[in-house]
This record gives structure tokens, C-alpha cells and sequence, in this order.
């Protein structure tokens, strides 16, 4: 645990020295700064706190139905809504479903300690991949009830290493586990591990959520006219190598793409490279934008309606960590292709084993999956329903999660 805790205070030091020079770092300390005031004076006596733990913007789209779901049908509690990274607090920080929006402190033992004597949560909810030590052990001394949300478990996890004691230590902090697949629960149970529940994953309900609320990106709407529209979101350099040549070859096609970070260089040479033309929705010429072939959507928070307005989309990770969210397309019925790390996505080898989901390793089996889905309208049809259907298969995980919290 020494070595842990040296870690902490190790990674906290470098983020300082880093912030003046990344602008991230620099907000992860800005907002940890005079934090515990802060909370104070917004939290006041009010001590009926319901804490639900987000790592970033991703992860919130997966704890937003379980806010958005006690907000509505517990209402005799208040909800502390932390974020780890800036990603999430600065595009979150005014949810208006949750009470309290501030970051988590770093985890150290005089930290820890901090937040929780102002919050005195009577409930935690760690959602999918957050397991912070001395947060966990703290609150098992404390007696505060423990739950992680959507977790998924790997063989290679720390928790089933030789070596990781203090890890499954951590482990017993939780009251219940839920849970997406039966994988988990088989590898939690060789470990002494037994109150789990397969649940599911909530992202389920909160894409089924946007798609129902029928709502679509009007200027989206107008730029794809009576064109075919391609969506390609949360891309990264690796992916936009591959698309640029699909764009080029299919100029009969409308494109968004929705870069993961908004680098000026990045969209720039994207824009530039774009044979067809291409247009950044935040600088939309006065003129419009009948003539190009291209939108590049620079701001954030629209992606997941965007996808309403495509046939066939691409998500965007699958050459670096992970891919991002293909939930979110899958949820319109549309077909997707992704890159290559996709296996710790249980909805990505979901939607392959349907075939409705594709990995491509380069630009040639992108345009042969594409080519494919483009001349068959009725195989693309019915990829559409099946997409559908599985998405509304696994809907529900948020109800049973927080019926089963709140009745104990």
C-alpha cells in the first residue's frame, strides 16, 4: 500500500509541473484547487447524498440514466456527481440533474479523509472501472454502502494477479457488484467474490433515451440534404488516415467527421486533404455548405443525435486504447466499422458476431465493407433491424440497478 500511496503523491507532483503546459493538467489542478471550500459551502448540512463516480465525459454517458433515475424517483436525495478528468467536469460541471458536480480528490489518505467528512455519502456508485484504494478503504471503515455499475472484469485484471492482494482487498469494500456479462461474475467468483448480479450496461438506456427523444441537428439535417451521410465519430489521427480515401473515392457521399480532440492541426490537414470540400460547423460560411462534401464537427455534445441523421457510421479508437461508444450509432440501426482493438467491448463483439459491427485493419476492407453496404439496400436494411433489436434486447439495466440499491 506505501508503494500506492507514493504513487499518488508521484502522479499528482508531475500533473502540477505539467499544467503549465497542457492545458488538461492545467484544469485537473485549477479544479481541484480550493475544492474542499467549495464543497463546503454548496453542501452545507444537507448530509442525504447519494455520490456517483464518473472517470470522464465517456464514462458519464454511462452513469447519466442512473442520475437521471434516482433524480426523478428518489428525490429525498441529493446527488454529488465527481469527474476524475477534465474531459467530463468541463463539459459537465452544470448537469442539472445533479446537485453537486465537483472532481475527486487524488487518492491519498489525508484527501480521502477530506472529502468525505463534507460529503458523509449514504450511498457510493462507482461506475465500470473505478477502483481507487484508499477512496474504497475509507469507506468501508465508515460503513457508507458501495456499489460499481456496469463493471467488466478481464482475466489479466490486477485483481487476479499473484501479486494483487491489496487490490482484491479493495474489492470486498463493495456491497454489490453489477455486472455486464457472466464472464465477470465466473472470474469475481474464483476469487472468493460472490455478491454479483449481471445487470448489463446502462449506456443501453441512455442512447435508447436520445433516440427516442426523436430530436435532430437541424444544420446536420441541411448539410446532408438529399445525400447518403456517413458519420465517422470520436476519431483519432490512425482512423482519419483510413477514412480520408474512403471520402475521396465516394464523393457522391456526405460525410461527418467528429474528431476525439479538437486539434487545429489535425482538422486543418483533414479539411485540406478533403478533395470534395470541406466545412467546420462552428465556421459555417455564409454562403452554406451545398457544394462540400465534408463536416467537420468541432464542438462537442451532438455527436450521439448526429448518428440519427446516417446510414452507415464509423467509430473511431480501435487503433490506440479502445474504441469509443458504438452504442451510439448501433442504437439508429446503423452498421459500423471500427479499428482493430475492440475486444475488451463486449457490445463491439455483439454487434460482430451479428454482423452488423466490422473491424478493419486498414483502407481497402473499410471501402470493401463500405462498397458492400452501399450497393445492397436491402442488406443494409436488414442490418438495420437487427441493430435495433439487439440494443432494445438490453435495455432495463438501469431500473433493476437502482431498484435493487434503494430497496435494502
Amino acid at each position: 500500500m506505501w508503494f500506492y500511496n507514493l504513487c499518488m503523491i508521484i502522479y499528482a507532483a508531475l500533473i502540477r509541473l505539467a499544467a503549465p503546459f497542457y492545458p488538461k493538467a492545467q484544469l485537473w489542478c485549477a479544479g481541484r484547487k480550493g475544492m474542499y471550500e467549495r464543497m463546503r459551502c454548496a453542501i452545507g448540512d444537507d448530509k442525504n447524498i447519494v455520490w456517483i463516480h464518473v472517470a470522464s465525459l465517456g464514462d458519464f454517458e454511462q452513469g447519466r440514466p442512473l442520475v437521471d433515475y434516482i433524480k426523478e424517483n428518489y428525490p429525498d436525495y441529493k446527488i454529488l456527481l465527481t469527474f476524475f478528468s477534465p474531459s467530463g467536469y468541463e463539459v459537465r460541471k452544470d448537469y442539472k440533474n445533479a446537485d453537486y458536480v465537483f472532481y475527486i480528490p487524488i487518492d491519498t489518505k489525508r484527501a480521502v479523509r477530506q472529502f468525505l467528512d463534507i460529503v458523509e455519502p449514504k450511498v457510493a456508485i462507482f461506475v465500470k472501472y473505478e477502483f481507487w484504494l484508499n477512496m474504497l478503504l475509507a469507506l468501508r471503515e465508515r460503513n457508507v454502502r458501495t456499489f460499481i455499475v456496469s463493471a467488466i472484469f478481464r482475466r489479466n485484471s490486477i485483481f487476479f494477479n499473484p501479486f494483487g492482494g491489496i487490490w482484491r482487498k479493495a474489492l470486498r469494500s463493495f456491497e454489490m457488484f453489477f455486472v455486464q456479462d457472466e464472464k465477470s461474475k465466473e472470474l469475481l467468483a474464483k476469487i472468493g467474490v460472490t455478491n454479483v448480479v449481471v445487470a448489463g450496461d446502462t449506456r443501453f438506456d441512455r442512447v435508447v433515451d436520445v433516440a427516442e427523444s426523436g430530436k435532430r441537428v437541424a444544420l446536420i439535417e441541411q448539410f446532408k440534404g438529399d445525400k447518403r451521410l456517413f458519420v465517422a465519430g470520436s476519431t483519432w489521427g490512425p482512423d482519419e488516415e483510413i477514412l480520408l480515401p474512403l471520402i475521396n473515392a465516394n464523393p457522391d457521399i456526405k460525410f461527418v467527421i467528429a474528431p476525439h480532440e479538437m486539434e487545429e492541426l489535425r482538422i486543418k490537414r483533414l479539411m485540406s486533404e478533403i478533395e470534395g470540400g470541406a466545412v467546420r460547423y462552428t465556421q459555417l460560411p455564409e454562403e452554406g455548405f451545398a457544394n462540400k462534401q465534408v463536416l467537420i464537427l468541432d464542438t462537442m455534445g451532438l455527436l450521439s443525435r448526429v448518428y440519427g441523421s446516417a446510414e452507415w457510421a464509423y467509430v473511431g479508437g480501435g487503433f490506440g486504447a479502445g474504441i469509443h461508444n458504438t452504442l451510439e450509432a448501433a442504437v439508429y440501426g446503423l452498421p459500423v466499422a471500427f479499428g482493430v482493438k475492440y475486444r475488451k467491448f463486449k457490445e463491439a463483439c455483439d454487434l460482430i458476431a451479428l454482423g452488423v459491427g466490422r473491424s478493419v485493419k486498414n483502407e481497402r476492407e473499410l471501402q470493401l465493407w463500405f462498397d458492400e453496404l452501399k450497393s445492397d439496400s436491402g442488406y443494409l436494411a436488414r442490418l438495420s433491424v437487427i441493430a435495433k433489436v439487439y440494443v432494445g434486447q438490453h435495455c432495463g439495466t438501469t431500473e433493476k440497478v437502482v431498484k435493487t440499491i434503494f430497496s435494502n
